[in-house]
């Protein structure tokens, strides 16, 4: 069975001969690895056999991007989106937004007219050669994008723009369906191409660690529209719809299966979320993606992720449903070492 067949059938709530794998490991983290055994020339996803491989595109407004300050330790970027970022050099953590590009109308109208579908979004010659190689090798494929509020942070100040989600939710709405009208285009363009998709992967943070950042009725009024209209375009060309959304996001579940949403990825353990509390509510109507800590694959002890992965397999593989994934991105705590025996507890307890 290839990787492809074996997530589509999982995302279709059947049983196969075991839980698909697939996760996302920091560049510190690969690094680290590299020095530990991977080496220099073999990719994680190869190695761990990762089962599903993403494709993106560029939906920024395309402003140049220019260093501004930098040393050791620290780097300050002003990026496509017109936005500044301090990062640490190695890339390792959320970076720190110094600057929004937003700060009332007029400034998103400039940038509407920069976010005009073009063939130039695309790289044309990485996508053909990626494409052919994850294809060749048995690969889920995945087109990914993101257009809702966590795009929308970097481009308006967190705490401004959940105010406008409640004094102007017409305008957040209009942002939105922008940036999902400009996806869903470019989408079109590439496929247009001949390049054929299993699924799509959105990213949207909606949540932090105590809860939402915004209301359901919020969502309700901005975001829900656009999200059907997305589901809606790739359900009708086969495909199914991942949705990444970090944080505790339990209490907006059943207007995310409304919306046509297949899977929930990646049910932060750290923000509340319980695989197995959320299979026995929802696991007939939504696919989950996720959920092993990684704060115990970095645990000294062997037997904290063994019992991790154990007893949550045990209720999440059952008919179907389920994918392994770290319950964000592996951070560089977690040895070579270490995560070869995530994988290899994700194969033995992943069996049907």
């Amino acid at each position: 069975m290839t990787s492809r067949e074996r997530v589509r059938r999982v995302l279709e709530h059947k049983e196969v001969d075991r839980v698909p794998i697939m996760d996302l490991p920091w560049q510190a983290t690969i690094a680290r690895w590299r020095r530990e055994g991977l080496g220099d020339f073999v990719e994680p996803a190869d190695y761990f056999g990762y089962e599903i491989a993403y494709f993106g595109m560029d939906l920024s407004p395309g402003y140049p991007t220019e260093v501004l300050e930098e040393n050791e330790t620290y780097i300050v970027e002003r990026l496509a989106t017109g936005g500044v970022r301090k990062n640490f050099r190695d890339y390792s953590t959320t970076p720190e937004i110094i600057d929004w590009p937003i700060k009332k109308k007029d400034d998103w109208l400039k940038i509407k007219e920069r976010l005009k579908p073009d063939y130039t979004r695309v790289d044309w010659i990485t996508l053909r050669n990626s494409y052919h190689r994850e294809r060749s090798k048995g690969r889920f494929l995945c087109i990914c994008g993101g257009y809702g509020y966590d795009i929308l942070q970097s481009y308006i100040k967190s705490e401004e723009l959940l105010i406008l989600m409640v004094e102007d939710p017409d305008w957040v709405r209009e942002m939105i369906e922008t940036f999902a009208n400009l996806f869903l285009r470019m989408t079109e363009i590439i496929m247009e191409k001949g390049y054929e998709f299993d699924g799509a992967f959105l990213y949207n943070d909606m949540g932090y660690r105590n809860g939402l950042l915004f209301s359901p009725t919020a969502y309700l009024q901005t975001h829900f529209d656009m999200d059907r209209k997305v589901c809606d375009f790739f359900h009708s060309r086969g495909m199914k719809v991942i949705l990444h959304s970090c944080g505790n996001v339990s209490e907006l579940i059943p207007h995310l299966i409304e919306a046509g949403f297949d899977c929930l990825q990646p049910l932060e353990v750290k923000a509340g979320m319980d695989v197995r509390v959320l299979k026995k509510e929802f696991g007939d109507r939504l696919s989950f993606m996720g959920n092993i800590d990684v704060r115990k694959m970095s645990d000294p002890d062997p037997e904290v992720i063994e019992e991790e992965i154990r007893e949550k397999f045990k209720v999440a593989k059952v008919g179907g449903g389920y994918i392994y994934h770290s319950d964000h991105s592996v951070p560089k705590d977690v040895s070579f070492s270490q995560y070869k025996r995530v994988i290899e507890l994700a194969r033995k307890y992943g069996v049907y």
